[in-house]
């Protein structure tokens, strides 16, 4: 059986010997076939779906083929329209395209003529079916990305309202007895009593980097021009008291200026300064340069560091939620912050990705679309 051979034509033409003749033509090659000679009557046969081509003549008493084929496309905008006209109404035959015909053929008819056209309308047909399915699709995951976004938020409502309260409270109570009895217990209880106020801080810190986290999908993205040289600036003169009584060598590069979010820029460099920051803690000198480099498509900023590093083969969970490649007694934090990063800079359509080695320091990159 030939591909088209489910094909449903309606064929009008007030002709009703050459609308019979090419009924009879195309169910000769599989196709099957409805014909009026009345383009009113053919307009009251078409329901959405019931036909998938329509050919209608151009010129007929009641309705013409331009005027038909509009009407047709109300009650069925899947239906692709041909218009049939003689040589001399070729100039129309165009203009009825521009009205929504998809082509048309010259009469007399010549079956070499019509079949090709016959299978272009179908394929557009195809195509409109698909892209409407498309369409749906979208249509049916947008309505449930709105619905997660908006249990997102509420879980992000319950994170901040009702688990904060007991959290204040563990840490508050635990405060209070470490001040009134801290200095009489033994030294067991007195470790007890330090875990419980170092668990509700770390705590606090999670509620808070899962609130920065749930935001960051959520907040849109604004682009500006940002001068990186002068965020950078502002941002090391807010982190400087983390890098009180630290020996640091900093090393900068002339920073550019890009199409950018800057507060949630801001957050992607804060999160990699504090890290590098951080990871040099064993290190003194510690030494902390932030570069970039200017590719054709993109620019490439960098934060690198001379600290403990870590193993390449554990690259991929480096910005995953909750991942940490060092143990927390080492280095303290919540595994967060590289996957704010990567959110962030994705959401601006870049890149991120890190380099390292065991105790021989490591580089993050980001890049940013120009």
């Amino acid at each position: 059986m030939p591909e088209y051979s489910a094909t449903k034509i309606l064929i009008v033409d007030d002709e009703s010997t050459q609308m019979k003749a090419l009924c009879t033509t195309l169910k000769d090659h599989g196709y099957e076939t409805t014909g009026s000679s009345s383009s009113r009557l053919a307009l009251e046969e078409i329901a959405e779906g019931r036909f998938d081509l329509l050919l209608t003549d151009l010129m007929m008493p009641d309705l013409d083929g331009i005027t038909l084929l509009q009407l047709a496309l109300k009650k069925d905008p899947n239906l692709v329209g041909i218009i049939m006209t003689g040589e001399g109404t070729i100039a129309t035959a165009v203009e009825a395209m521009k009205s929504g015909a998809l082509d048309y053929i010259l009469k007399p008819f010549k079956l070499s003529a019509i079949l090709p056209v016959l299978e272009r309308a179908l394929t557009v047909r195809r195509l409109r079916l698909e892209n409407a399915a498309l369409e749906r699709q979208v249509r049916e995951r947008t309505q449930k990305l709105e619905e997660a976004i908006k249990e997102l938020e509420a879980f992000s409502y319950s994170v901040s309202h009702d688990l904060r309260a007991p959290v204040r409270h563990i840490e508050g109570f635990a405060d209070i007895l470490d001040k009134s009895v801290g200095s009489s217990l033994s030294e067991k209880d007195r470790r007890c009593l330090t875990f419980i106020i170092d668990s509700s801080q770390q705590m606090n810190r999670l509620i808070d980097d899962l609130l920065d986290f749930s935001r960051t999908a959520r907040t849109e993205v604004r682009r500006v021009e940002v001068n990186l040289q002068v965020l950078l600036e502002h941002l090391m003169q807010e982190l400087q008291p983390e890098t009180e009584n630290r020996n640091i060598v900093w090393q900068k590069d002339d920073l550019p200026t890009v199409q950018a979010d800057p507060s949630l820029l801001r957050q992607v460099f804060s999160n990699l300064l504090l890290n590098a920051i951080k990871y040099t803690r064993p290190r003194d000198p510690a030494k902390i340069e932030i570069g970039c480099k200017i590719e054709p498509e993109e620019t490439v900023i960098f934060v690198r560091d001379n600290g403990v590093g870590f193993d390449m083969q554990y690259a991929d969970k480096l910005f995953g939620v909750f991942q940490r490649l060092h143990r927390k007694e080492d280095f303290e934090g919540t595994g967060i912050g590289l996957a704010n990063v990567r959110r962030i800079i994705a959401r601006h359509g870049g890149r991120t990705w890190a380099e390292a080695e065991v105790n021989k320091g490591a580089t993050f990159y980001f890049s940013l679309p120009r």
